[in-house]
């Protein structure tokens, strides 16, 4: 298999593509072709989904996951997949279905299996779990929900400048689903097998100050996966926003260094 030339970024919820533009710009200055695809009904901007949430609503796990698939399944070579949030989920789920040459999950979320609440994600999260009625729902945070969540750490007048570029809405009904995937029976839609002898390597990324998603999670993820494939952990400083944090430079570039090394052969 040939080096990688192609990296895919997946953005997670509250966020759209516009999250990585900055690594758009940096991985394009190396050489290296970019694909940043959203989630099927949320190719518009930021505005217009705050405007209009209604395909934020609608979008499901199976047509994100069919749709990033579709993505990288016509690329002529196998990519590295980078995803933060819930796009490290996703990342999980696109390796596992075998797609990737190396995935990057970067303040993942948890698959089916991981159980490890911190009780800063319980507090993270409320806004969307309070209320049974949100399952229904696009929901969005405050500034001050985000700013604990995405962005504590930055100064206020840049947290509120991300919160305004990048916030939107998220589908409450995936949300709840995820929370209950634990509780009832069968597989959930992001069940991955983590026996999988023939996935790509895998390296979480945490923010050493996450609040959403702690660096517990990822370890904890990490464990899940048998011992025969490459999983590795690695805690940068910075809150769940780490792909904007500043030094994120040097999060981008140990990331793809990492993956360049570990890259399916």
């Amino acid at each position: 298999m040939s080096t990688p030339d192609t990296i895919v970024l997946v953005h997670g919820f509250w966020v759209t593509p516009r999250s990585w533009e900055h690594w758009v710009e940096h991985y394009e200055a190396k050489g290296f072709q970019v694909l940043v695809p959203a989630y099927p009904g949320l190719e518009v901007e930021v505005e217009a989904l705050n405007a209009d949430p209604t395909p934020i609503e609608q979008v499901t796990v199976p047509q994100i996951i069919e749709h990033l698939e579709r993505v990288v399944g016509e690329l002529e070579s196998p990519p590295i997949i980078m995803g933060h949030s819930a796009g490290g989920v996703f990342t999980q789920v696109l390796l596992d279905h075998g797609f990737g040459a190396a995935g990057v999950a970067m303040n993942s979320a948890p698959t089916e299996g991981v159980k490890r609440i911190p009780l800063s994600q319980v507090r993270a999260t409320f806004p969307v779990l309070k209320n049974p009625s949100n399952r229904h729902k696009a929901v969005g945070f405050t500034f001050e929900q985000f700013n604990y969540a995405f962005t504590n750490g930055f100064p206020e007048e840049e947290a509120r400048r991300l919160y305004e570029r990048y916030h939107v809405p998220a589908s409450g009904s995936i949300f709840w689903g995820s929370a209950l995937a634990n509780v009832h029976p069968g597989k959930d839609d992001t069940w991955v097998d983590y026996g999988n002898r023939g996935r790509a390597p895998l390296l979480f990324i945490s923010g050493s100050e996450d609040h959403l998603m702690p660096p517990s999670i990822q370890a904890s993820n990490a464990k899940h996966y048998n011992d025969d494939v490459v999983t590795e952990v690695k805690v940068f400083d910075g809150p769940h926003l780490l792909p904007a944090w500043p030094g994120w430079e040097r999060v981008a570039d140990e990331a793809l260094e990492w993956a360049l090394a570990h890259s399916a052969r």
